[in-house]
């Protein structure tokens, strides 16, 4: 028999110190990703939540079995003011750019407590009459949403990634996983780079040289987007910011990776990379774009390098996130979907007046 159904409530946080180690006891029983841990959550919290709301559900003896931080962010005169999960609403602060995003949900709650915890949202003031807003969300989340509610999707983005665990290719040396062509360009770069000097990686073990080798993926990152008449990741300074507080925020079960290769004395480039739970995100990177870039292939070397890395480590998965890249696909045998979504309450028109439409199924 089944027990009592989990309490929901939202309420606004006044306190993310008390918040933090009832996020952390949660993360420990979920399979969230590193978008959705106290890590990347509570980085800088203050600054990023100025009117958060925490959606929380309790079992009877009163631990968490789902938590979501949702902040009302600024809206324009006739549209009100949306709810976010997980981000500011501030452009400049958003600009760490969240994906994997959603409730986070203990592996062992009741079925359907997704659904009911958005059903709770929208029957709570303030939340029932205002948009939501969520960015990078699984692309089963909207059958999650209750039926007052319509759906405008944003974006819709692939995010391919390597499963270590398929059977095909356990065990297996990457390289030796990947199509023949892309196989033989890999070989070719590796002798080039071989001609230059030993290709050597290097995993920054202190926040200090963590702090070092963020400088240089910075540098040579700018230098690539801005040379394609891009302003890059870095011109925003809370990117920055928000990537240093976070360096030195890791869990257990969780390591912020910066990664520097070099063939011999020279930088190949550097890998940021979030690992959750034998995840690997590989969120960020500098390559050395030179003119002979073409034939050294940098950027696919330095994946190949930090990807047979995590294989041999045990890692489950190298996820590659959200967007559209042929080198992407090269390397991944698996492909997820993410949805940047706007969520509306669905209103009738009723003599003239504009009625909200309940959630009949609720």
């Amino acid at each position: 028999m089944a027990g009592p159904a989990p309490a929901i409530d939202i309420q606004p946080v006044h306190d993310f110190a008390a918040l933090a180690p009832l996020w952390r006891d949660l993360e420990s029983r979920a399979d969230g990703s590193f978008f959705q841990s106290w890590a990347w959550t509570g980085c800088l919290a203050e600054e990023r939540f100025r009117e958060p709301w925490l959606l929380r559900a309790r079992r009877p003896d009163g631990a968490a079995v789902a938590l979501a931080l949702f902040n009302r962010g600024n809206g324009r005169i006739f549209a009100g003011r949306p709810f976010l999960l997980g981000e500011s609403g501030a452009p400049e602060q958003d600009s760490i750019f969240i994906e994997h995003n959603g409730i986070l949900i203990d592996r062992g709650a009741p079925e359907g407590l997704a659904r009911d915890c958005w059903r709770a949202l929208a029957a709570t003031p303030g939340f029932s009459r205002s948009n939501w807003v969520v960015s990078g969300a699984a692309v089963t989340l909207p059958a999650d949403l209750p039926r007052s509610r319509t759906v405008r999707v944003r974006a819709r983005r692939p995010a391919p990634f390597l499963d270590f665990t398929a059977s095909d290719g356990q065990g297996a040396p990457v390289l030796e996983q990947l199509s023949a062509n892309l196989r033989q360009q890999l070989r070719r770069s590796l002798r080039a780079w071989d001609d230059i000097g030993p290709l050597t990686s290097e995993i920054a073990a202190t926040p200090e040289r963590a702090e070092l080798f963020l400088d240089g993926l910075k540098a040579l990152h700018q230098t690539y987007w801005t040379g394609r008449g891009k302003p890059g990741a870095f011109a925003q300074p809370f990117f920055e910011r928000f990537h240093r507080a976070l360096l030195r925020r890791a869990a257990p079960g969780q390591s912020l990776d910066l990664i520097r290769i070099t063939a011999g004395e020279r930088v190949v480039g550097y890998l940021y990379n979030l690992v959750h739970q034998g995840v690997v995100a590989a969120y960020q990177s500098g390559f050395d774009f030179s003119e002979d870039a073409d034939r050294l292939r940098p950027g696919l070397i330095c994946h190949l390098l930090a990807i047979e890395h995590y294989r041999r480590a045990g890692m489950r998965r190298y996820d590659f996130l959200g967007g559209e890249a042929r080198y992407k696909r090269g390397f991944s045998n698996a492909e997820a979907e993410l949805l940047w979504l706007d969520i509306k309450p669905k209103m009738l028109s009723f003599l003239g007046r504009s009625i909200f439409f309940p959630d009949l199924a609720a």
